[in-house]
């Protein structure tokens, strides 16, 4: 969420051009027809695999052996018509683009995250794991362009919650696939067009490359440019950092060096697996042994800053998602519930502070229906309460293909 390029022969960059020629010998054209990839003549590479998601649309790849490569288009899985794949057939397409230097990190954990681009500017993030003994893998398309928080279809608080922050942590929440990391280059870049500052980035891998206008950006990739995040993150604040953002918060290390980069003078961007605002919490003090929660809680009241929980649903357009917001500020309120573990009342302060720019998934899902950027239907699909939903909706009705339309 976010550079440098070599140049070896046929193979490009440790973030990797997919362009080089793979080991597959299958042959195959990508065209979505039906529902269903046909295959043609052309010899079957990466390059053509990862360039056939951009054509049809696709925002995932999943190479798993016993199977033909399957994408998702809109949602919905759809595999090319052709012979599965074996693990050894997985592993000679995937080669050219895994860096030679964490091959041997693959080999010994089972497990590799890393990036690459195609020639064209395409980028991809790539998740090979072990599974049966066999290479699988997971590959995401990462828009080249980063998109602004109108294009992602954000409410203002999102832009608003930065402009007035200058330290502080900011977390934005979701569960895998949420569009976390999308959300966290809007923000990014936000900051980097309007402030002049020193951002700073630790990510697993880099996924939005940024180009600097009116901020410096250093983008630090782990495996590449450090080895873990700990070291990246423990001498961060020598390289006079104005913003800091941590790709994933994902333990006790992590979040302790947000926290004190926060209380520091610094504004602190990550991510975090949580389903809402008031788990963020609990996800947050599951890294730490019970005696220390009263600390952290403090750190918390004192640090945090805001926390945006996103979930993508389908959109009214054929193949768009759009996420639904809860959004927790912390106010004077906000940070006496965090000191007194008072977690439970986090969801009825959001439902009375709409006034200070918080919102619930509620009032964010009927904010969507009334924009008709999703359907009634798939809004109630996804509402933590329907009832409630339909409490607030009440005075729309929909046409006979779930459109809303305004009562008048």
């Amino acid at each position: 969420m976010i550079h440098r390029v070599w140049h070896p022969p046929r193979r490009v960059n440790h973030r990797r051009d997919a362009g080089a020629t793979d080991g597959c010998s299958s042959r195959l054209h990508l065209e979505l027809s039906g529902g269903r990839f046909e295959p043609m003549a052309g010899p079957v590479s990466i390059h053509q695999l990862l360039g056939a998601m951009k054509t049809t649309g696709a925002s995932d790849l999943h190479l798993k052996a016993g199977l033909p490569p399957t994408y998702r288009v809109g949602g919905h899985l759809r595999a090319v018509k052709m012979p599965p794949m074996t693990g050894e057939e997985i592993d000679a397409c995937l080669t050219p683009i895994i860096p030679p230097t964490r091959r041997s990190y693959y080999d010994e954990h089972g497990d590799l995250d890393f990036s690459c681009d195609l020639p064209d500017g395409d980028r991809f993030r790539v998740n090979i794991f072990r599974a049966g003994t066999k290479m699988n893998a997971a590959i995401r398309r990462v828009n080249s362009v980063i998109p602004s928080y109108e294009q992602l279809h954000l409410p203002p608080i999102y832009g608003q919650l930065i402009d007035r922050s200058n330290d502080g942590i900011i977390i934005v929440a979701g569960v895998t696939g949420s569009g976390k990391s999308t959300t966290l280059a809007a923000m990014i870049e936000h900051i980097n067009s309007t402030r002049s500052e020193n951002i700073v980035t630790i990510e697993d891998p880099v996924e939005f490359v940024f180009k600097p206008k009116k901020s410096i950006i250093s983008q630090r990739e782990i495996g590449i440019d450090i080895s873990n995040y700990g070291e990246g993150l423990k001498y961060i604040v020598r390289q006079d950092p104005d913003t800091i953002f941590i790709g994933e918060m994902r333990d006790k290390f992590t979040m302790t060096a947000a926290l004190q980069a926060a209380e520091t003078g610094h504004l602190v961007f990550g991510s975090l697996h949580s389903a809402d605002a008031m788990q963020a919490f609990s996800r947050i003090l599951e890294f730490f042994p019970r005696a220390e929660h009263e600390f952290v809680r403090g750190a918390l009241a004192n640090a945090l800053r805001g926390i945006c929980v996103q979930r993508l649903l389908p959109g009214t357009t054929e193949g768009a998602l759009v996420p639904a917001t809860e959004v927790l500020l912390n106010t004077s309120t906000c940070k006496d519930i965090i000191r007194k573990e008072q977690d439970q009342d986090i969801p009825a302060l959001i439902a009375g502070s709409e006034k200070e720019g918080m919102h619930s998934f509620t009032s964010s899902l009927a904010r969507l229906v009334q924009s008709e950027l999703v359907y009634m239907d798939v809004a109630m699909q996804y509402a933590p309460n329907p009832d409630a939903l339909a409490s607030t909706l009440r005075g729309i009705k929909t046409t006979a293909s779930t459109m809303i339309s305004r009562t008048r």
